[in-house]
Formats: structure tokens, sequence, C-alpha cells
């Protein structure tokens, strides 16, 4: 079928749009309509806003779409003991890296990863993925076959099938679409909206390191811009870089907690900062939220490297971002059972809604959280 698409600034008009709004497709006045019109930025809202904005009118039509927009994965009912999980995450060239630093395996694995985070979050386990890759001219077939790499190591280290996909051209350099499945059942789903008051907020692993690996790797690049020359000074810094270029995803904590037969209550994965995702807990949770500064956990090398950068380590772990750790609370009789785990920390509790979001400083003062991590418009 052909399309006519006439391009207007800003907005694109086609045929069938210009007939439904009885606009004629070829009105001369038409562009000093568009300017008469309202025109919200869309990094006035953000994107969480956005999406609120732009989906409120869709309602689920279907007995087997238990839950859409909304949380890290839609939920799909397919009749089984299980709920089918379904989430979908895009990497853009010049947006989410850099390839003058970015190497091709760990950009495949780091796809990967990002999306099989998602199920986890919704205590899942991953299945499938399919890849929608779009490539400039730039790319031979090699650099192709590079990404497939590491995105076979992926599949390999999480044991997930990668099942089809879509390549097309793009204008604009590399773009990597990934869509995963996974499955959880029934009665061990974790949402992002149901903490309750007074039970304990954990987090595994350490936080800030990725941030800090991004923040190295632009240093070193805006040297080797200066005088091409210099060779990367990396020594030292292997665990920080590797925490931003190729981060895992934590579905070795969603195996233990089915082994301990734990069901966080509420649960995110750590991709935009410990102070957005805690915000996300709370907003759906209709709560608020205590959390220790004491006792968040930053590694030793991320630390050192905060203080080389003046950068308050707190402020790195709660906004920096791309950690994918887990972020969950769990009941004080669950808690015990993990109390002593070595990847898992106890950095806070839930309160009630109006007592805000605060962190506890080391000084024992209570300071309101400000979530300022990643901001995608």
């Amino acid at each position: 079928m052909w399309r006519i698409f006439l391009v207007f600034k800003d907005v694109v008009l086609n045929p069938f749009w210009a007939f439904t709004h009885k606009i004629p497709i070829f009105d001369n006045s038409f562009p000093q309509k568009l300017k008469r019109m309202q025109r919200t930025e869309i990094q006035q809202l953000g994107e969480f806003a956005l999406i609120e904005k732009v989906t409120q009118g869709f309602k689920l039509q279907n007995k087997e779409s238990i839950l859409g927009v909304g949380d890290d994965a839609a939920v799909i009912d397919t009749g089984g003991e299980d709920y089918w999980l379904l989430s979908t995450d895009m990497l853009l060239e010049g947006v989410h890296f850099d390839l003058m630093y970015s190497s091709l395996k760990h950009l495949g694995y780091k796809a990967v990863a990002v999306n099989v985070s998602d199920i986890a979050a919704m205590n899942g386990i991953p299945k499938q993925i399919t890849i929608g890759l779009a490539l400039s001219n730039r790319f031979s077939v090699e650099a192709v076959e590079e990404i497939y790499t590491g995105i076979r190591a992926a599949c390999e280290n999480y044991q997930v099938d990668l099942v089809g996909g879509d390549t097309t051209s793009s204008r604009a350099g590399l773009v990597i679409s990934v869509s995963v499945t996974g499955t959880v059942p029934k009665n061990r789903i974790s949402y992002r909206g149901k903490a309750k008051h007074q039970e304990i907020v954990c987090v595994t692993g350490d936080l800030g390191a990725a941030f800090l690996g991004l923040q190295v790797l632009e240093q070193e690049k805006q040297v080797f811009l200066a005088n091409p020359d210099m060779q990367p000074q990396l020594e030292g810094k292997d665990y920080i870089v590797g925490r931003q270029m190729r981060p895992e995803a934590r579905t070795d904590i969603i195996h233990e907690l089915r082994e301990l037969d734990i069901v966080p209550t509420a649960m995110i994965d750590i991709s935009d900062g410990l102070a957005s995702e805690i915000f996300h807990i709370c907003k759906h949770s209709e709560s608020g939220a205590v959390l220790f500064e004491d006792k968040i956990p930053i590694d030793g090398k991320s630390y050192e490297q905060a203080i080389e950068f003046k950068i308050d380590p707190i402020t790195c772990a709660l906004n920096g971002g791309e950690d994918y750790e887990l972020l969950f609370t769990v009941t004080h009789q669950d808690f015990e059972k993990i109390k002593y785990h070595h990847s898992i920390s106890a950095i806070g509790y839930i309160i009630p809604k109006e007592d805000g979001i605060q962190l506890k400083t080391r000084g024992g003062n209570m300071v309101p959280i400000q979530a300022q991590g990643w901001k995608h418009f």
C-alpha cells in the first residue's frame, strides 16, 4: 500500500489522519495552525509521566492480560500454574552507550542482561528473547557477529533462548532492542506496589560502581580526544568499569529466594538509581520509607574512585543508576532467613506515606531523599 506522509516541523501527517480530523491534505494554512497549538516539551514530563499520559486511555481487553503498563514487566495468564512475563528495552548509540569505549561484544551481553533484569524484578525466570537490530552502513558483518557473540554468551549464562527478531538499516547509528519473556508461579510474583508498613527494605550487591565506571570511561575519552597517543589509564579500575560495560542481572538471587521460600512483597531492579527506585516502590505501595546511609552497600573500589573524583560516595549509590541490583521488601519473618546473606543488605524499612521518603544520615539527621537519577528525556 502506498503511503503519503507530509511533515510539518515535528508532526508527521498521513492522509488517513487528515481525513479523520477533516484537515485538507494540501492545506497551506496548516503550518500556522500547528504553531498556534499548545506544545508541551517531553522533558517537562519525564519518562514515567509521559508513559502515564499516553497510556491512560488504554484498557486491558483480554482476560489473559493481568497487568499491562506500570511495572518491570507485563503479566499474562495463559491458564497454567505460572504467569508469563513480557518486557522490552532499547539501547541507542549516543544515548545509552558510546562506541568510542564500548566493546560490541560487551554491548550485546549488556542488552540481554538489562532485559533479563526486568524479569528478575518480578521474581521470575527468563525464558526467551528476540533481538531488534538497526545498523548504519558503518557496521560490517564481522561487527554484527561480534555483537551476537555477546548476545550468545548472555543467553548461555541466563539460560534463555534466542527465538527471533528483526534487522533493519539506521541513519543514526546502532540501536539494539530486546524483548524478553519469562515465567513466575502465580503465588510467587512480586509487584512494585505491595510493600507494607514496617517491612524491611533490602538491596542486593553494591551500588554506585556502574556510575563511577562510566565517569572513568568518559574521563579517558576526553584524554584520548585531546591526545590520541595517550593510552587509557584503567589499572585498578577493572571492577567499576566492568560494572558499567558488562552488568549482571541478579537471577542468582531469584533462585536463592525460591530455595528459601521467600517471596518479596515488593521488588524492582535498580536501573535509574536507588533513590528513583525506592520512589517507585513507595508510590505504587502508597507508603514512605527510611533508608540508613551507613547501611547502603558501596564497594571499596567505588568508594575510593568517588573520593578521587571529589563526589560523595552515597550520592553515587543513590543517583548513579545502571547497577541492575534488586531492591525489595520482605516481612520480618522472611528477613530472618537472609539476614546473614553475603550479597543482601538490609538498608531501611517502610513507613506511612505521610512521613515521606527519608535518609537517616550517619550523624543521625533525617534528610528527604530526592530522586536525581538517570533522566531519559
